[in-house]
């Protein structure tokens, strides 16, 4: 390994025809570019660029003297971290995250977290301590405290384990979230949609754009709140049989193209007769997009006067029964993962779990 010669000043040239002397001292490299810092008045750089090389020759000389004179450089000390104090670690991860293209329910999520732990640890009187006191037993206490059933104490866990643990880490502060043993949740089986063709008809009748997005979410798994509801008609392709979505606007951050069924493709090129702008959007026929609750909005008033529709199922259960269909079909789990969009087979592996599923036939049972 090569060895840096200390103390023995060099004379360097960037591109831009800058000269400066540099040298190393304490494993460290320090760059002057004219003679301030030891006191002499040689400015090379002051000079036209022909000029500069003869000038910076005499700044090495001097660099060389000062040095043979017992000068060194003064020795840059690191800052210290500032240490946070337990109210303003987690608030300053929040603002990092929110600048980040996470989808706006998770940022909302976030920022409820962090309602939460602030009034916690008020109420508990930790406001002020420094950082360092934050350890495991306050963190599971705070969940314990904050939240009611065991999926909310899961999700106020994943939140609070985003804000807190890689910060406190680079503190050297360890947390291990994992001893946190939480009540297990019981699994939802979500119901699929038996008759398909009558409920959209249902929804047809009541409102034409929820039926075009409920149309989309079980022909082509779409997800309703982003992937549909900001579609325009430039996403697809010029005879709307292809539809292209960019991964900053899919879940799993990954490009998605589709194939566009005919009963979808029939229904967007009727509305672009219309619109007659590519730009448009798909639902508003216009460059607006409508807000981000517009279709549970929707769902919410047809559920009131829906005569078909289950209690237990919500718009995301075009996407369920789709999914199933997909599978029953296939039998692919990988086929299931890339019509879905799901970011790895784990993901899709767990979806089809809660959903109404038949993994086994009667003759795979034990007989007497």
């Amino acid at each position: 390994m090569k060895v840096k010669k200390e103390l023995d000043p060099k004379l360097g040239v960037l591109n831009s025809g800058t000269h400066y002397i540099y040298l190393w001292y304490q494993g460290k490299r320090y760059r002057f570019n004219n003679g301030k810092i030891i006191n002499q008045d040689i400015y090379p750089n002051h000079l036209p660029i022909e000029q500069r090389t003869k000038e910076a020759q005499v700044l090495l000389v001097a660099f060389t003297l000062a040095v043979r004179k017992g000068w060194v450089p003064e020795v840059r000390k690191a800052k210290a971290k500032k240490q946070l104090n337990v109210s303003e670690i987690a608030s300053k991860v929040l603002q990092r995250k929110l600048s980040l293209d996470y989808s706006k329910p998770y940022k909302n999520d976030l920022k409820r977290t962090v309602r939460l732990w602030n009034s916690y640890i008020e109420k508990e009187g930790i406001k002020s301590e420094l950082a360092s006191s934050i350890n495991t037993d306050i963190i599971a206490d705070f969940i314990f405290k904050s939240a009611v059933t065991p999926a909310s104490k899961a999700n106020l866990k994943r939140n609070i384990s985003a804000l807190l643990k890689d910060e406190l880490e680079s503190l050297g502060i360890v947390i291990n979230l994992r001893s946190i043993k939480l009540p297990k949740r019981a699994q939802e089986l979500h119901k699929p949609i038996a008759d398909v063709p009558g409920l959209l008809e249902e929804i047809k009748a009541f409102n034409d754009n929820l039926y075009l997005c409920c149309l989309m979410t079980y022909t082509m798994l779409l997800r309703p709140h982003r992937e549909i509801r900001c579609l325009s008609f430039s996403d697809f392709n010029e005879d709307f049989t292809q539809l292209s979505l960019s991964g900053q606007r899919v879940k799993s951050k990954r490009n998605r193209i589709l194939p566009v069924p005919d009963v979808v493709r029939l229904a967007v090129s009727e509305r672009f007769q219309k619109a007659l702008n590519r730009e448009f959007n798909l639902f508003s026929c216009s460059l607006h997009i409508h807000h981000d609750d517009y279709f549970k909005g929707l769902w919410s008033k047809y559920k009131v006067k829906s005569a078909l529709l289950n209690k237990q199922q919500t718009l995301y259960s075009w996407r369920h029964t789709g999914a199933i269909k997909v599978f029953e079909k296939t039998g692919s789990l990988q086929k299931l993962q890339q019509v879905m969009g799901h970011s790895d087979l784990k993901v899709s592996l767990t979806y089809l779990r809660g959903l109404e599923v038949k993994q086994l036939d009667v003759e795979d049972l034990p007989e007497l």
